[in-house]
């Protein structure tokens, strides 16, 4: 509602007949020089001091009403509310001791009264206050510049605006947030007030001093005629009269009305009048109390009654010090607000109903049947704070990292990992798992539940549909039942672009360097990379910390010995040892094997590289597995991108350029808040490969969704691939980085799946699945499960996590199959089994599983890792063998034997295990279903990516790159210019 509107309804609301004697007539002016009341300058007032006469209007016999009797008067009304504010502070402080209520000022008035007034009762009460000078002539724009960043800054929880009244225009007020409007002059706190809805609102300090004035002087259940007041004191004024059944008279504001409205019989009734701008009486000088000219006036004297003047003596000692009172009382009620706000609320979740169809329709058929919440709907439903998200659109929003200081307090939620039986080609649906599993824990049992996927690599959405490969990560609109949302397989929020332009600049500043440094001297090296600013040479931050790094505590460029100089710029990088790659996240075979250096420009320096997909970047891995911005940061510096001539590591601190690649990174790790079809939310975060990294998505997420649902909800996560790799690195890596604990394991199989591990033909992706997967055949099922299924949930028992087997259902499933496999299960030590319906029928498919992971979560959880810190590389490498995948034992090649030799040197010794296997099989033969014995486990090769903490044996050869099929998915994607409807992408 605009204030306009609101004034017209004041104005207009019925005025009784009041039919009683008219014993006297007070009148209170209010003359200018003071707060915010409207976007009219006509209504910049402050309301002067009292004082009352007897049948006169001589100045000199008046007596000051706020000298008068009703004990020490004003004083004591003033006193009072300073008292009960300053409780209500150290009442708040006492429960937020960090919390420093704090007022801001922003002044371009020359009069200085008002505002030291306010400044002296901030300080009777303990407020802070800061205060934003600006010059009398400064425009619009700077001021609303001014409020903005106010609004923005959490340490200020109240805005006075002391301005001249042509400053205070409709937009500079309501560019304030309602809640920092301790004045309440912008629109919503004056319908807020309107409405009495006054729980979030302010009342105009000057209208509350009014108020107080005409109790304390009995002026209840009168007539009362206001003069003016078409800003937001004038509406203030009349509700609050009004609802303590005073009846209102509204005067306009010229001279000549008003003299005929004073003289008319309805204006005579009036017991008191309130002036709200003195050039409504043009022949009266308030300021030196003369009122003889005032024929209005005049005439109300000459009728007998009582005239009491605000006078403009008592501005600092009467209603101005209440009114900075009531003020102060307002920004401490703000304050409290802001510290009701900063903790934990119970969810007011309003999920989406869904129309589940037979047959069911496309992917894409399903995402456009319904409408999504706007996504600042949705934040504030589960939470979040305006000042904690960052929209991009209206379906998806970054969350900032501040929400978890502001619910640091606040109990985890139960934490719930979905992994799976080691899958067939075409995967098992994990992530459909997930989004079901949520959606009837939020939508159907009511309890605070949120999902955390990865985000998927844009290369297979143009490459092969439905392919489950090693790097792949697309998953379909089936899998993710949610975002209503195209990006979602495509940009998204840029994530992934980030993570390209970080990835490729650190391989741009290797080449480059690696370039200088093979066709400069030290000196000119030297002088190029600390060059000379207005005569004068300085290191930069980055370049201390690496003078530090080799020992040399001088900080003078001048003072370096030669040697310092070419130990400094020298980083004798090794060509043929650099293993940092370029990344693109297009599927482009073509660049597995480059060379670069080849233009006549890079004289000579020649070199073989690659291109790896973009989420193959170990910038993605730190991403997922950072606990903050600082963390990242530091990170990215350790990252080694090589080895010098000398054997020692270089890394991308070395280089110069983890500031930069921080930067690059900055808004990446936000995660992006999403929803599902059923609006439950889920946060899409960092995707990294499941097989050379370990295939979660970021530990931010989960930290946030674990404070988000409170101590009764429920987090639901993703691990890549099967249980012997996806969960193996969730806890050994992902739980070892975030200190989180699981409490249960949702373990996904499918009918299929156990078919192909109980001896059925082989599967293979765009190939008809044989007869055996479609017809029952319960003796494949009964074999898959006393094996793969039997040994993953084995797998989990070793980390001590309760585990609850999800049978997700396909139509070719008979209910005999379907019930094999959950007897099987909970013989295996399955807690529970259930079968899944969430493809068919949404969260209401899922309700049983919901019900049996409410009650595994309340199961003791013992989790523990499966080898510690200290355990030397080799047997962490062999306990994951043995235990994990079932080896007899393992056999390091010569290359990985001397790999773990040099990370031992170089301290590396003490990082866990990521393995890099197929995830067809539990052993290294992806030909080998079922739970292969006597094998023995080869290791070729042993990498590091140091800066997001672990080793990765390579067993057997890894892709990074895929490549396009013959006919790759772009065939079907297709865009209409007129509707830009997005059409083959699910």
């Amino acid at each position: 509602m605009r204030l306009s509107t609101l004034r017209h309804a004041c104005r207009n609301l019925p005025t009784p007949s009041v039919h009683q004697p008219r014993t006297g007539v007070r009148v209170f002016g209010l003359a200018k020089s003071s707060l915010p009341l409207g976007p009219s300058s006509n209504s910049q007032l402050l309301l002067r001091a009292a004082s009352s006469v007897s049948g006169t209007t001589s100045a000199e016999k008046a007596p000051k009403l706020g000298k008068q009797t009703d004990g020490p008067g004003y004083e004591n009304t003033i006193r009072e509310n300073v008292q009960r504010t300053k409780e209500e502070m150290v009442a708040l402080q006492r429960g937020h001791p960090a919390l420093k209520p704090t007022l801001a000022i922003i002044q371009a008035d020359e009069d200085d009264r008002l505002l030291e007034l306010n400044k002296k009762m901030a300080g009777k009460i303990g407020l802070n206050v800061t205060q934003i000078c600006l010059p009398r002539e400064c425009t619009e724009d700077e001021i609303i510049e001014e409020v903005l960043k106010l609004n923005e800054d959490p340490r200020v929880h109240g805005v006075y605006l002391h301005l001249p009244p042509a400053s205070l225009t409709s937009r500079v007020l309501n560019t304030l947030r309602p809640e920092k409007d301790v004045d309440g002059v912008s629109d919503l706190n004056v319908g807020r007030l309107v409405r009495g809805d006054m729980n979030q609102g302010f009342i105009p300090p000057l209208a509350n001093a009014v108020m107080e004035l005409l109790a304390r002087h009995g002026e209840q259940r009168k007539i009362v005629l206001v003069v003016g007041g078409e800003g937001p004191l004038g509406v203030a004024l009349q509700c609050l009269m009004q609802r303590r059944g005073m009846v209102v008279l509204h005067s306009r504001r010229s001279s000549e009305v008003l003299q005929k409205q004073v003289c008319t019989h309805r204006c005579r009734r009036a017991h008191t009048h309130i002036h709200l701008h003195k050039a409504h009486l043009q022949h009266v000088s308030i300021d030196t109390l003369c009122f003889d000219h005032s024929v209005a006036v005049t005439d109300l004297c000459q009728s007998g009654g009582n005239i009491a003047i605000i006078d403009h003596g008592m501005e600092m000692s009467g209603v101005g010090p209440l009114t900075a009172a009531l003020r102060m009382q307002n920004v401490v009620q703000s304050s409290s607000r802001w510290a009701q706000g900063q903790q934990y609320r119970p969810w007011t979740l309003r999920s989406l109903k869904l129309q589940p169809l037979s047959p069911v329709p496309s992917d894409i058929e399903i995402s456009r049947a319904q409408t999504p919440k706007p996504v600042d709907q949705l934040a504030q439903e589960i939470g979040l704070l305006q000042e904690e998200t960052e929209a991009y659109g209206r379906t998806k929003a970054k969350v900032r990292l501040s929400l978890l200081d502001r619910l640091r307090e606040q109990p985890d939620g139960k934490y719930v990992l979905v992994a799976g039986i080691t899958p067939t080609p075409l995967g098992e649906g994990k992530s459909t798992v997930v989004i079901g599993l949520v959606q009837a824990l939020s939508a159907h049992l009511k309890l605070n539940s949120f999902a955390c996927l990865r985000q998927p690599s844009q290369g297979p959405t143009f490459g092969v549909k439905g392919q489950r490969g090693q790097i792949s990560t697309r998953i379909s609109m089936l899998e993710i039942s949610m975002l209503i949302n195209e990006s979602f397989n495509l940009h998204l929020t840029g994530d992934i672009h980030a993570i390209t332009a970080a990835n490729n600049l650190v391989a741009a500043a290797i080449d480059a360097r690696m370039l200088h440094e093979a066709t400069q001297k030290d000196k000119a090296l030297y002088s190029r990379l600390v060059p000379s600013v207005n005569g004068v040479r300085r290191f930069s931050p980055i370049q201390i910390s690496r003078l530090r790094r080799l020992g040399i505590s001088e900080i003078d460029p001048s003072a370096l010995t030669p040697q310092e100089v070419s130990s400094f710029v020298r980083l004798d990088l090794d060509p043929a040892k650099v293993t940092w790659q370029r990344v693109v996240d297009t599927n482009d075979r073509f660049l597995r094997k480059i060379t670069v250096g080849q233009a006549s420009t890079e004289k000579g320096h020649v070199r073989e590289t690659q291109f790896d997909i973009a989420v193959a970047s170990e910038i993605m891995a730190i991403l997922a597995l950072a606990d903050g911005l600082g963390d990242m940061k530091t990170r990215l510096g350790r990252m080694v991108v090589g080895s010098s001539r000398s054997g020692q590591p270089v890394t991308a601190e070395d280089l110069g350029v983890s500031g930069a690649l921080a930067v690059l990174m900055k808004d990446a790790i936000k995660p992006t808040l999403m929803q599902t079809l059923e609006g439950s939310p889920v946060f899409v975060h960092a995707g990294p490969f499941a097989n050379i990294a370990h295939g979660n998505s970021s530990v931010l997420a989960d930290k946030l969704a674990l404070k988000l649902v409170g101590e009764d909800g429920f987090v639901v996560t993703e691990a890549g691939f099967g249980a012997d790799i996806g969960m193996e690195k969730f806890f050994n890596i992902k739980c070892r980085a975030s200190g989180l604990r699981p409490n249960v394991v949702v373990l996904v199989a499918t009918v299929r799946a156990l078919k192909m591990h109980g001896g059925g033909p082989n599967v293979s992706a765009g190939s008809p699945l044989p007869r055996e997967y479609i017809d029952e055949n319960l003796s494949l099922v009964g074999k898959g499960c006393s094996s793969n299924l039997r040994k993953q949930i084995q797998i989990a028992h070793l980390f001590g996590v309760p585990v609850v087997v999800a049978l997700n259902v396909f139509k070719t499933d008979t209910q005999a199959e379907i019930d094999l496999v959950c007897q099987m299960a909970k013989e295996s030590g399955a807690s529970d089994a259930v079968p899944c319906h969430h493809w068919a029928r949404g969260g209401r498919g899922s309700v049983e599983l919901a019900q049996a992971v409410k009650q595994a979560g309340s199961q003791p959880s013992h989790f523990q890792f499966l080898y510690s810190q200290e355990t030397p590389i080799v047997e962490k490498i062999r306990m994951i063998a043995q235990k994990v995948y079932g080896a007899d034992d393992i056999e390091l090649s010569p290359e990985a034997q001397a790999k773990i030799d040099y990370y031992n040197q170089q301290g590396y010794g003490k990082l866990p295990i990521c393995m890099a296997k197929t995830h067809l099989s539990l052993s290294h033969m992806p030909e080998k279903k079922g739970t292969p014995t006597g094998f023995t486990l080869p290791i070729r090769d042993i990498r590091a990516s140091i800066g997001a903490g672990f080793i990765y044996p390579l067993v057997g050869t890894m892709s990074t790159m895929p490549g396009l099929p013959t006919r790759p998915c772009f065939y079907d994607i297709d865009l209409d210019p007129v509707t830009e409807e997005i059409t083959g992408l699910f």
